[in-house]
């Protein structure tokens, strides 16, 4: 692969392909935006970047020899100052701003759009690093309850109809009650939520409660691919839910083995359906 950009958010994500390209040999640069706060950058090579000058950035990936991007990590919507756009920044304002209107996948989808139409490549995480792509199975020694499959099932058909709509693709479900909604706000703030505003299930005794994340129907999986880490198990259990369901071929594990072991440190389930 020739020279790759790294457009860095916040999170693990970016940082593991960075490393990764890193130990393989990749050339590869991070570019980070006006406002992304990246605490790991320290020996990376790294290209500035504002929101609001998108000609400038392309121009200086093309002067770096970069050929083909890939974006990682959270990044929320900025606030555009009209007064700084250069001259590509006019042209594409329009677009963008009725873009940000809308959910992260058709956002996302025209950025990687104004990359292709520049002559960049446009790759997923998954692409950049194979081994993050979660295969099916139940690792964990924590195994779901028939009634935690049942929970799961009923959180499918919930992330499947706000995905349709590109809303969210996370859920909580506990005894077939909706605890938990993922928007804008991201997973974490879904269990917190969750985790401080106990639900009065009908069967105090009864099944805990499932996270199920997956992919928006016909989402781009080059684009904000569901990712789950150690993190989010220890979120999943101050929510005190019994575990977390992720999908195949649709899901990143930031550094499984600990995953599991957080996992089963915690005494929750990981299945990967």
């Amino acid at each position: 692969m020739k020279k790759l950009g790294i457009i860095a958010g916040s999170g693990a994500l970016p940082r593991l392909v960075a490393e990764n390209c890193a130990a393989r040999g990749q050339d590869y640069i991070i570019v980070q935006f006006e406002g992304v706060e990246l605490d790991w950058l320290e020996g990376h090579p790294v290209l500035p970047a504002a929101f609001e000058k998108p000609g400038k950035l392309f121009k200086s990936l093309k002067k770096a020899g970069v050929a083909t991007v890939t974006m990682g990590g959270a990044m929320g919507r900025p606030r555009l100052n009209p007064l700084r756009f250069d001259a590509t920044g006019l042209r594409l304002a329009p677009v963008v701003l009725s873009a940000m209107k809308g959910g992260d996948n058709s956002m996302l989808g025209i950025i990687a759009a104004f990359f292709e139409a520049e002559g960049f490549g446009v790759i997923g995480v998954h692409e950049a690093i194979p081994t993050l792509l979660a295969a099916t199975g139940m690792p964990t020694k924590a195994q779901p309850s028939e009634e935690d499959i049942e929970d799961a099932d009923r959180a499918v058909a919930i992330v499947s109809a706000l995905g349709a709509v590109d809303v969210g693709q996370g859920a909580v479900v506990a005894q077939g009650l909706c605890l938990g909604l993922e928007s804008i706000q991201g997973t974490d703030a879904m269990l917190r939520f969750t985790a401080q505003n106990p639900a009065r299930l009908p069967d105090k005794k009864g099944a805990k409660g499932v996270l199920l994340k997956r992919a928006k129907p016909g989402q781009d999986m080059r684009l904000d691919m569901p990712a789950i880490g150690p993190d989010t198990l220890s979120a999943a259990a101050q929510a005190d839910l019994a575990g977390v369901v992720v999908y195949a071929g649709e899901t990143l594990i930031l550094g499984r083995a600990e995953t599991v072991a957080r996992a089963d440190a915690l005494g929750l389930f990981l299945w990967v359906r």
